[in-house]
């Protein structure tokens, strides 16, 4: 009689730890599918403008740019368009995207991109399936929907397509930028800040990575800023001396002070410099309110791009700010492209030409770092 009850004692025990581990199983799996992305459930609540709850308690998440313990916030913009290439309509091919990082890896490990979008899939997928020692700031690009309603579906795939680039590749995306100048006064695609603000909050539920939203300094220095400031792990502010009609001469201390007047305005805020840089050439022609004519007051050239790079990489390097530097190659398509003149500025902004050649101002900038 004993070894029966003892017998069923230890049956009846494992009967329960059955239960139990089919129990966990369960909700390991239930766990699972609650972390799965609801696509169609969440493109239908942006669709209806449905507004997505801030994330509480909200912890900030640090965006840490190492790899392999190396800090790598001396950092590029990529722009992978060659000449009669632009976004959506011909982009490259994979062999020349692994021709442009093989480059861009002996001088920079850390790029930011700008649109979430079957280029972006393709850059992502050679650093990956080539293994390189690169990293990126995802971008997703955002414009004004209110006036232009067509908009409304583009914006919602880019960010749909964030998100699943930004999980597909996690160890590739250390950080998500949402929108670029979308709230500085002077901006094409100027948007309401509650739709800028609700798509960082839908993108920071879904998905790891620190989240942030980039404007220039002109925006992050108005009260207005900080509803936005708000909804970000981190704030990435432009600052061009050359656009602002800085000369060489005073470009570092100007650049220097507007990033420290940010620094001053969010103290508990990590303050990224997005972008800033100095063009080669320029239409001084073009006249007029915003005009690059009318703006600009500093030498532009080779030889002017050369000393910038010089003060730049000591600045960046010196005071150890996340910087990318505006940018790595040429892009023709900007600028009004083939229809507009070949010195528009916006044409001009790259250490190497749009045939992935070196510009004289980077190889004596590289020969100096090498003395």
């Amino acid at each position: 009689m004993k070894k029966i009850i003892l017998y069923s004692c230890v049956l009846l025990f494992l009967v329960v730890l059955l239960i139990v581990l089919a129990k966990n199983k369960d909700g390991a799996k239930l766990g699972k599918k609650e972390k799965a992305i609801p696509i169609e459930t969440l493109r239908e609540g942006l669709e209806s403008d449905r507004i997505q709850e801030r994330m509480e308690p909200f912890a900030q998440r640090k965006f840490d740019p190492y790899l392999s313990g190396k800090w790598i916030g001396n950092a590029v913009s990529y722009g992978c368009y060659r000449s009669g290439q632009e976004p959506g309509k011909r982009g490259p091919s994979e062999e020349e995207i692994l021709q442009d990082l093989t480059i861009v890896q002996k001088y920079w490990n850390l790029i930011r991109v700008y649109n979430a979008d079957d280029d972006t899939e393709r850059i992502l997928k050679v650093i990956s399936e080539h293994k390189l020692p690169v990293r990126m700031m995802l971008g997703i690009w955002l414009a004004n929907e209110t006036d232009h309603p067509e908009q409304k579906n583009v914006n919602i795939e880019n960010v749909l397509r964030g998100i699943e680039l930004a999980n597909r590749f996690k160890d590739i995306v250390i950080a998500i930028n949402v929108g670029n100048e979308t709230q500085v006064y002077w901006s094409w695609h100027k948007m309401d800040v509650h739709y800028l603000i609700n798509y960082i909050r839908t993108i920071r539920r879904y998905t790891d990575q620190p989240v942030t939203t980039a404007d220039d300094y002109n925006f992050w220095n108005k009260p207005e800023a900080a509803a936005v400031a708000d909804e970000v792990d981190f704030i990435v502010t432009h600052i061009y001396p050359l656009w602002n009609g800085q000369t060489l001469r005073t470009a570092i201390d100007w650049m220097d002070s507007t990033f420290k007047d940010i620094v001053d305005q969010y103290p508990d805020m990590q303050i990224v410099l997005g972008e800033t840089g100095w063009a080669t050439e320029y239409n001084a022609d073009k006249k007029g309110p915003g005009e690059e004519g009318t703006l600009i007051k500093g030498e532009i050239g080779l030889a002017a791009q050369e000393k910038y790079l010089l003060l730049h990489n000591d600045w960046v390097n010196n005071n150890r700010v996340t910087t990318f530097l505006f940018e790595a190659f040429d892009e023709p398509w900007k600028g009004g492209g083939e229809s507009s003149e070949p010195n528009v500025i916006e044409k001009h902004w790259g250490v190497f030409y749009a045939d992935r050649t070196p510009k004289a101002s980077f190889l004596n900038y590289l020969k100096s770092q090498a003395e």
